[in-house]
């Protein structure tokens, strides 16, 4: 078993609410990954092959293939009186395989609940151990990373499940690099803008010339142009953002999932970015409330214990399950503000939080089908700003003069009505 470390885990940061204790944070990579899944060749399992002709890119690691498939109808201003759909946004930071079968868990859900996401990817996962000096993080040595690399044999199973989740209409955002979350000089909540250029210029680098640097002829490239599909990201921990807008703005990104901790209101820009951070949702039978990520729930459960004893296990799951559906319930039946979750593929007290955020899509996806055509849908932050660009800024700012919890007076009809606006 590979030795991964957990310094990246160890950041605090500045929560919402009470008992929000760390703000997102987690290596991405599994506690006890077990032998190798996915194909090794890197196809990876579903749909794997784009239908489109293949016009490669650079070294060949990537490939434009066409128009991105499986996506939503194009989006259409709200009408007059119209109620919002509810949105929801699954995330997983890190996005790497080490073989626990997690990613393609969650690709089969996506496919079996009608359900698109967001994979945050951590740029070193495609580059092989052996060539990480190529790396130079900021303020940090050369090849330095608080979470590790992966095996070759896993680095190919995560070009396969990168393929899969684009051409299954999954969104491919990143999560940067080496996950520096201390409190010294390295840190990512220290870095100047120029350093979070160099760092996101390293990423795109990492995905582009993955080919360059294994050496492999073997394996598939990725089936997209990552200079455009990559619109956002998160950043580690949820620290840095003030210093990385002005660069995500500089090169044309569309939102940044990274603030420590927001509320169940409708979002607004910052910098002229989109920011759609994690959010505060209700935590039974507690007196306050909990971010809405799996790290964040298993510190404010086990106290950063991510082996407690078996015997809470299944009082975790419950209570994991319990506070997204309570978040989703709050939010659709009352301001229909978008509900953001975000995961890390960890198998953290028994994989209950695993448990708990597919069950969570489960009851989403079965009230979606309850539901009358467009009411529920499960996008990812890419689908998501789409829709809201496409929205009158007037109906926005009424959207966002709703506060948690609160229905609009009147309805929709008249909350949204002709002459309604703020």
């Amino acid at each position: 078993m590979r030795e991964m470390t957990r310094r990246g885990m160890l950041g605090l940061g500045v929560g919402a609410a009470a008992g929000l204790g760390l703000t997102g944070c987690g290596t991405g990579l599994g506690d006890e990954p077990t032998q190798a899944g996915g194909s090794g060749g890197g196809k990876g399992k579903g749909k794997g092959r784009a239908k489109n002709p293949v016009k490669l890119l650079g070294d060949g690691s990537t490939a434009y293939t066409g128009k991105q498939p499986n996506q939503p109808e194009k989006p259409r201003p709200l009408a007059p009186g119209e109620t919002p759909p509810q949105f929801v946004v699954f995330s997983w930071d890190g996005a790497g395989d080490v073989g626990n079968g997690l990613f393609e868990r969650f690709l089969k859900a996506g496919r079996d609940h009608g359900a698109h996401m967001t994979f945050f990817l951590s740029g070193i996962y495609l580059l092989p151990e052996s060539k990480k000096r190529l790396y130079l993080p900021p303020n940090n040595v050369p090849g330095a990373s608080d979470i590790g690399y992966l095996t070759d044999e896993h680095i190919r199973s995560t070009l396969g499940h990168l393929r899969t989740a684009w051409l299954d209409g999954h969104e491919i955002g990143t999560h940067f690099n080496g996950h520096f979350c201390g409190d010294g000089s390295g840190s990512v909540g220290k870095w100047t803008p120029k350093q979070w250029r160099s760092e996101i210029d390293q990423a795109k680098a990492f995905v582009k010339e993955w080919k360059t640097n294994s050496g492999w002829t073997d394996v598939e490239p990725l089936p997209f142009d990552y200079d455009k599909e990559l619109v956002g990201g998160r950043t580690p921990c949820l620290l840095g953002q003030e210093n990385l807008l002005p660069t995500a703005r500089e090169l044309g990104w569309r939102y940044d999932s990274s603030s420590p901790g927001g509320l169940q209101v409708w979002p607004e820009k910052k910098q002229g970015i989109w920011d759609l951070p994690l959010q505060s949702i209700p935590f039974p039978g507690r007196g306050f409330e909990v971010l809405s990520m799996d790290y964040n729930i298993m510190f404010n459960q086990s106290q950063n214990s991510t082996k407690a004893p078996p015997a809470n296990y299944p009082a975790y799951r419950t209570q994991a399950t319990g506070a997204y559906v309570a978040g989703f319930q709050r939010a659709y039946e009352t301001n229909r503000a978008p509900l953001f979750i975000g995961n890390h593929f960890e198998q953290w007290n028994g994989g209950v939080y695993m448990d708990a955020v597919e069950e969570a899509l489960k009851h989403i996806a079965r009230a979606k089908e309850k539901a009358k055509d467009g009411d529920i849908r499960i996008v990812s932050f890419r689908q998501y700003v789409d829709w809201m660009d496409a929205q009158k800024p007037e109906v926005l700012a009424k959207l966002r003069t709703l506060g948690v919890g609160q229905a609009p007076t009147g309805g929709w009809k008249g909350f949204l009505g002709a002459g309604s606006a703020a």
